[in-house]
């Protein structure tokens, strides 16, 4: 199909598809007062988010699958997520159906979040007529999570390159041994809101030393920000990612140890 994100002007293309589907992971006020793409269905950001999960903040397969099926989602259908944080919260939105099984190569983040789309598009506040369906939830035999133990293997193999992508106050504050800082919103241009040209990106990789010949394992603090950063490298080709759910939370729970440094 197409690639991991995706322009306004190609949602423009392809969102009255039958086989494509939208979601606003705004809140339900946003969605309604602020107005949304024309056929955009709404999954807010708290509804597939759990504080107390079993695995990091994933809100477990029957609630994910049930809120798909209520927004008319199937397991083959090709989905376009957008938010208007730079994509953040959208990329947290597409990874959690990666985590659940959902075909990676369908799934696309919109380029530049909402304020991409409306500075040249049609918008609206009218609901979206849903026929609910029936998600058939079935995860990959195959997955890019990471426990806490493979981390703690990673800080020993220098062929595994752990990434930190929160702020640099944080990763001052303590981070995972052997990490190096990369904050998420590198990759984003203030301007557009958009992605930085490919050019620009691979050279910020390159300046931070993430390249494709190591397996890059990434973490945060709750497995939100390394969403975007995730979703980004698979972009530019990256395939030999770790996704550390847990994040540091999960973390500093089991007592790993921590290491307090500035940021490189």
């Amino acid at each position: 199909m197409t690639d991991v994100v995706v322009s306004a002007e190609w949602l423009d293309e392809h969102r009255a598809d039958a086989n494509v589907r939208i979601v606003d992971v705004r809140d339900e006020w946003e969605f309604e007062g602020i107005g949304h793409v024309p056929g955009a269905v709404n999954i807010p950001f708290d509804s597939f988010r759990a504080a107390d999960g079993d695995e990091g903040m994933l809100p477990g397969e029957d609630v994910f699958a049930d809120l798909l099926g209520e927004a008319g989602i199937e397991r083959g259908d090709e989905i376009v997520a957008y938010d208007d944080t730079h994509g953040v919260f959208a990329a947290r939105f597409l990874v959690t159906a990666v985590l659940y099984g959902h075909d990676r190569a369908k799934l696309h983040l919109l380029d530049g979040d909402y304020s991409a789309w409306g500075r040249g598009h049609e918008t609206t506040g009218e609901p979206t007529a849903v026929d609910p369906a029936t998600y058939d939830l079935e995860r990959a035999d195959e997955t890019v999570l990471v426990g806490r133990e493979a981390v703690a293997a990673a800080v020993e193999d220098d062929d595994t390159l752990l990434v930190d992508t929160r702020e640099a106050w944080e990763y001052e504050e303590g981070h995972i041994p052997g990490a190096i800082q990369f904050g998420w919103r590198e990759f984003v241009d203030d301007e557009t809101r958009g992605l930085k040209g490919r050019e620009a990106i691979e050279g910020i990789l390159e300046s931070h030393g993430i390249t494709r010949d190591r397996r890059v394992l990434l973490y945060c603090n709750t497995a939100r920000r390394i969403s975007h950063t995730y979703l980004v490298l698979r972009h530019l080709g990256f395939e030999d990612l770790g996704f550390y759910e847990g994040s540091l939370t999960e973390w500093e729970d089991a007592d790993g140890a921590i290491e307090t440094s500035e940021a490189e």
